[in-house]
């Protein structure tokens, strides 16, 4: 029996029979739930052991079918529902925590426990993990960075782990410099999670170029990072704003101040014209995080260098619409030696899942 027929009573037995696959699938509260199916093995409800005890209760016998108490009118998604995410935010609101997918014929293909994951985001990820990382020697002579550790475990198992908890489980890496370490210990400890590809660049085609070599994205919106970033960004609140905005791209930034200690004069040919006070200037710094529809891909030339930046500018010329998400949570660019050092500081602080 497979995972999701634990979760399945048909709608002619009885109250006693729910009981014994509720203790079976006993975990937690959230989980005591089992969805009823008729004779096509459609779900027509839900049933708790909440249920049965209240059916109890009022008088009921064991002997009854759980079709006399069950709850018809139970939260379920469809591939491909266009508020998924809105209705994830509702339902945990409500304190429901299990949402079971049907398909076309309302039959029941996953469940998802809302207590573990953040989101259900439609993307598809590709991870930058080809860099050699020369400011971080000797620790990457033999060691390609995105396997350094931070804390008990690689920088790049941080972004898998973060991305897999808003369910993007398609993710791409690309790679070039020590790539079959990085292929091998994702596969040592990723395989059964993800559902993954990896692009081996044979020429340095930058942070865009090789997303021309792939050809087989499931979504029409593609994430791309950096894989050696440190970061908490809530990837749900990014999606929701490139949507929001209607964005063809949206890179992620990171708010940056600049505080001059001394008044600033506005001068023009000797003469003040104006001053400010000790003033702040605040600017945006690219985080190496983006979100683009899958159609700008068409704007990346062939086994050619074109890094991000190039994209953007690209979007910019072709009148398409770029929007910058500011960063609210946590983020580090692991560079250099330092930024190594004070990462495996704040990662003791720090809730990545």
């Amino acid at each position: 029996m497979n995972s999701l027929a634990f979760h399945l009573v048909e709608q002619t037995e009885n109250l006693r029979a729910a009981l014994a696959r509720l203790n079976k699938i006993a975990g937690g509260h959230h989980k005591q739930v089992l969805f009823v199916v008729n004779e096509n093995q459609q779900v027509v409800g839900a049933i708790t052991d909440g249920d049965i005890r209240r059916a109890l209760i009022s008088g009921k016998e064991l002997t009854i079918s759980v079709k006399e108490i069950m709850f018809k009118n139970f939260r379920f998604f469809t591939q491909g529902q266009s508020n998924l995410i809105h209705l994830i935010k509702e339902l945990k609101k409500e304190e429901i925590f299990l949402l079971p997918e049907l398909n076309d014929q309302k039959q029941l293909t996953s469940i998802y426990d809302l207590k573990t994951l953040k989101s259900i985001l439609p993307v598809d990820a590709v991870l930058m993990a080809g860099g050699e990382g020369k400011r971080l020697l000797p620790l990457t002579e033999n060691t390609p960075k995105p396997l350094l550790k931070v804390g008990n475990q690689p920088i790049i198992s941080y972004n898998i782990n973060r991305l897999l908890s808003f369910h993007v489980k398609r993710q791409y890496f690309t790679l070039n410099y020590l790539g079959k370490q990085i292929q091998d210990y994702i596969e040592a400890e990723f395989s059964d999670k993800l559902d993954t590809q990896y692009i081996f660049e044979t020429q340095k085609l930058g942070t865009a170029g090789s997303l021309k070599l792939i050809d087989n994205f499931s979504n029409d919106v593609i994430l791309v990072m950096n894989s050696d970033l440190l970061t908490t960004i809530d990837f749900e609140a990014f999606y929701l704003f490139f949507k929001d905005q209607n964005a063809d791209m949206a890179v992620a930034s990171i708010p940056y101040q600049v505080k001059v200690p001394y008044a600033i004069m506005d001068v023009k040919n000797n003469e003040v014209n104006n001053f400010q006070e000790k003033p702040v200037f605040n600017y945006y710094s690219n985080a190496g995080i983006y979100l683009i529809k899958k159609e700008l891909l068409d704007l990346i030339p062939e086994n050619q260098f074109f890094d991000a930046t190039d994209l953007m500018q690209a979007v910019i010329n072709n009148k398409k619409k770029l929007v910058s998400f500011p960063i609210r949570h946590y983020w580090l660019d692991i560079g250099k030696p330092e930024d190594f050092e004070r990462a495996n500081e704040d990662v003791k602080y720090l809730r990545f899942n």
